[in-house]
């Protein structure tokens, strides 16, 4: 995306007021990047093209439901972008965050979101806290920065006709896919939160078998590579509840993000299940698979059989940021292992997240991540780094970063802040997109915010030393904090 004139006067105003209506239009439904939403409110919220004088006219996007619009009397005209915010007025509407339900640990940044340097820090403590599951942010953004918003993953079968027993081998290759499913499922109509449509086993039988018998074969013994990613499946941080609460053993080949059926126990082995299952379609198609499917590698040479594309990674994006999904962020984190490093493993991960900050100048500050999904209580992070990170995303240099920011909930109404914000200063709701992070005594907030006086803002909020019975409150209190940076006239 080419760069915008950035000069203060009508052109913020437009862009400012086209930000707060293409907010409230989206309440409510989700962000479908391949029908062009989450696009097309980035670019309003961007560009110089001028609102309808009329903004409660605007039609909002098909089959969504939204409440009617409440135009104000008066919009204040937007500050120059390139003015320092006030620190005095930044600190006041973040007082929630001096409340004693937060903990004795609470650190906080706010700077511009189009711009360099940190307008508020504080620090109540050390300067990096647990991040929980804002880790998200940083993962996502490295993964769209090394693999690109359009990248696809594949799982495919492939043939070995020179097996000595003389019954090809057909080979089910996992190639990491996060939302590979059982069967087809059409994305849920009743929900907020955006569904990217899943490639499944199903299909990828149905066109495995119509191959295979138009080659004149009908029986196959059956491989499964799940070879793709390598280190340990979980994580030795993780709390043992976390298995398979919060997420399953990670696997480049899995179906359901390695979750059983309703009333069946945890999938032991997710790479072993997605080719039962796969064994289960063939036979419905007509395919006999002699013996029991069995890990092996991919033949070198076989030819491809079948195929099955998942969703984007901007689409993967959209839905773990909207839910704070840990399996596809840990599969992402992995994906980016492989792309920088080589490996697709934890440490690949890491060591690839690193390097894309570094290429891109964003200072660490004593930040160490383990994991992508957040769920490592040895993550310690700077808040500053995941204003810096949101920076990165709004550049219009990065423009493959974009369904990053267009991905953030939309408080009080999408995903993880649907029903959050409710207390605090009303202007939060609908002036905030934050992603959400939860622990065990840890509460923190990330995103960006439009201010009362026009301001686009990125912040990032952290608390983790909070007592358990004190958790809701800390919430409310981190909540207040965020939604008082929609208010301010910063």
């Amino acid at each position: 995306m080419a760069k915008r004139d950035r000069e203060a006067g009508r052109g913020r105003v437009r862009r400012v007021l086209a930000a707060v209506l293409v907010v409230a239009l989206l309440a409510g439904a989700g962000l479908a990047w391949q029908t062009g939403w989450a696009e097309q409110w980035w670019d309003e919220l961007r560009s110089d093209a001028g609102t309808p004088a009329d903004p409660a006219a605007v039609a909002p996007p098909p089959e969504v439901d939204v409440p009617p619009v409440v135009v104000p009397d008066a919009l204040a005209p937007a500050a120059d972008g390139t003015a320092p915010l006030d620190a005095a007025a930044i600190r006041q509407a973040l007082a929630p965050l001096d409340s004693p339900d937060l903990g004795r640990h609470v650190i906080a940044a706010v700077g511009p979101l189009e711009g360099t340097g940190l307008s508020y820090e504080a620090a109540k403590g050390a300067a990096v806290a647990i991040p929980a599951s804002t880790t998200k942010i940083v993962t996502a953004a490295a993964a769209l920065f090394l693999l690109g918003p359009e990248h696809t993953f594949a799982t495919t079968t492939v043939l070995d006709t020179g097996t000595p027993g003389g019954v090809p081998r057909l080979v089910l290759v996992g190639g990491g896919d996060p939302f590979l499913a059982r069967e087809p499922t059409a994305p849920s109509s009743g929900s907020a939160t955006y569904q990217p449509e899943r490639a499944d086993v199903r299909t990828l039988a149905k066109r495995t078998a119509r191959a295979l018998k138009a080659s004149g074969v009908d029986t196959v013994e059956l491989g499964f590579d799940d070879g793709l990613f390598s280190g340990p499946a979980v994580h030795p941080s993780w709390r043992p509840e976390y298995i398979p609460d919060e997420v399953n053993p990670v696997s480049a080949l899995w179906v359901d993000e390695g979750r059983a059926l309703p009333g069946q126990g945890p999938v032991a082995d997710p790479a072993l299940e997605a080719a039962t299952v796969f064994a289960q379609a063939l036979a419905r198609r007509g395919i006999t698979v002699a013996g029991a499917p069995a890990r092996t590698p991919t033949p070198t040479g076989a030819a491809e059989v079948g195929r099955v594309a998942g969703p984007t990674v901007a689409q993967i994006v959209q839905r773990l940021i909207e839910v704070s999904d840990n399996a596809a962020a840990e599969v992402l984190l992995r994906h980016a292992g492989l792309a920088d490093q080589g490996e697709g493993s934890f440490a690949g991960g890491r060591q690839a997240v690193e390097r894309v900050l570094a290429a891109n100048g964003i200072d660490p500050r004593g930040s160490v991540l383990y994991d992508g999904s957040g769920l490592s209580r040895d993550n310690r992070l700077a808040p500053g780094v995941l204003v810096d990170v949101l920076r990165l995303a709004a550049s219009a240099d990065h423009p493959q970063l974009r369904p990053l920011l267009a991905a953030l909930p939309v408080a009080g109404y999408t995903g993880s802040l649907t029903d959050r914000m409710d207390t605090g200063p009303a202007a939060g709701r609908g002036r905030v997109r934050a992603k959400t992070g939860t622990l065990t005594g840890v509460t923190s907030l990330a995103g960006i915010a439009i201010d009362a006086e026009g301001h686009l803002l990125a912040f990032a909020l952290m608390a983790d030393k909070v007592k358990k019975v004190k958790g809701g409150l800390a919430r409310i209190a981190m909540d207040n904090a965020a939604a008082g940076l929609g208010a301010c006239a910063c």
